[in-house]
Order: structure tokens, then sequence, then C-alpha cells
């Protein structure tokens, strides 16, 4: 059993008061073995990401390295590291309980959809990523990535037993909804556990990102906890007992006649 802590927090501007909210969360979360924490946890997106972004051996991700180490915890957060011409990646970093970082994906599908063109500001990332984290081979997804179900199957083939999905996604028409359903649809085809952490909208920010609904979705994709739209820290269980179980009554993945997408 890994238990997981879905640290719905709102994001300012300030990577300085961000990582407060990181501390103050992961008190919350004592006993967790692991915390994830939302896309952009460093900055809320906008004007300033250039020059608020920041290396992996940067403050930011030090302080949530000591923050890790002091609480005994694993973390997954998002972040922006400088990528050069201007733009950013949109990563995230996932730390081992002792502070050590053990990976860092980079978003490979921006968001130019609904009128908006993340790749104005951010350069793409080439290669998923699957980190052995807190007892989990954890498959990393950000935000418009849960989209694109090939990368998720691409993660499974390359090990994942569980996904962690950080987002800070827009509010709008039929967006939480899909939000909801895609979340669901990724653990169900897959038959995998899904770890799917959001900002809480942050009222004084006023831009639509982060709507919540931060879920834990077993395989089977009934949804164990939805934290509805506002700031919370809850813990869940992943039980790989039941992946096992799934998988034996339901064999999808072994049934694949098409081969796409494996490595």
């Amino acid at each position: 059993m890994t238990s997981v802590a879905l640290c719905q927090i709102p994001i300012a501007h300030d990577p300085k008061a961000n990582l407060e909210a990181v501390r103050d969360a992961l008190a919350l979360a004592r006993g967790a073995d692991l915390a994830v924490f939302p896309e952009a946890t460093l900055t809320r997106f906008g004007p300033g990401v250039t020059e608020t972004a920041q290396p992996l051996d940067g403050p930011f991700v030090t302080g949530l390295a000591e923050a890790a180490r002091e609480n005994g915890v694993a973390v997954v957060a998002g972040v922006f590291e400088p990528a050069g011409g201007g733009r950013v990646h949109n990563t995230a970093v996932a730390v081992r309980a002792d502070g050590e970082i053990a990976a860092a994906y980079r978003k490979i599908h921006l968001f130019d959809s609904f009128g908006a063109r993340e790749s104005q500001l951010v350069a793409p990332g080439d290669a998923p990523a699957v980190v052995e984290l807190a007892g989990l081979r954890l498959g990393l997804v950000t935000c418009y990535d849960v989209r694109f179900p090939e990368l998720t199957r691409a993660l499974v083939d390359r090990g994942a037993d569980a996904f962690a999905v950080i987002a800070a996604w827009g509010a709008g028409p039929m967006k939480e909804d899909h939000w909801v359903t895609l979340v669901r649809a990724r653990a169900i085809e897959n038959t995998t556990w899904t770890i799917a952490v959001g900002q809480a909208p942050n009222p004084e920010a006023r831009d639509g990102f982060g709507v919540g609904r931060s879920m834990l979705v077993d395989p089977m994709g009934v949804v164990r906890h939805d934290l509805g739209p506002g700031h919370a820290v809850q813990v869940g269980e992943i039980d790989p007992r039941l992946t096992e179980s799934v998988r034996a009554t339901l064999p999808s993945l072994e049934h694949r006649r098409l081969g796409v997408g494996r490595s």
C-alpha cells in the first residue's frame, strides 16, 4: 500500500508564498508516502513566467527538496525551468523522501487550444517519464497531456503502475466535465491507479486557471476521492493488489492487437 496526499492548493505569482503553501500542505499530509501538487506550483501562468522560472537547483526546488526531507515524504510538483529563446519548460519534478531529485518531466503537449497559446511561452519536452517513487512506478502527465491517450499508454509500456496527472485546468464551458471524464478514461483504459491534482481557484488571480476537482481514481475508474473546487488536502491509499485483481479480470492490455505505442 502507498499512502498518497492530493494537495489541491491555490497558486500565487510569488514563488516564496507558494513554497510556504507547499510546506503547510505537507504538514496536513503528515504520514503520507507521496504528496502530489499541481502544475505550475512555482508560479501562476501569465506575464512574468519567463523571469520567474528557475533551474532545478534554484531556490524553489531546493526548498521543495528540503520540505520533502523534513517531512519524510516524496513530492511531485510543477515548476518552470528556463529553456532559452525567451521560453520555459513546463516541468513536473519528482523528489524522493530524502530530498533527492528523482526525475524531471517536461510537458510534451502544449495547450494551443480554446484561444490559448502555451507554445508562445513554453518549449515542449520530447520524452515520457516513469519514475520509481514511494514504492510506485509513477508515470508523469501534465494537464493538456491527459487528452492524449497514447502518452499514458506509452507510460504503461514503460512499466508505470500509477499515473500522476498535475494540472492548472482552465475554467470554461464543458472544461470541468472534460477533466473528470479524461482522468477516469486514462485510468480505465490502462487499468491503472491515477492521481490527478489541479490547482484550487485563486480568487485574487481572476485568470480562470484552477477548477480544483483533484481525484484519486482506481484501475476500474472508480473515483475514490474527489476534492471538489476548494483548497484541500486529502490522503488516500493505492493498493497494488487491486491493480493485479482488475488486470486479471479485465486483461485489456494483454488483448491489444495493433501494437501501437509499444516500445
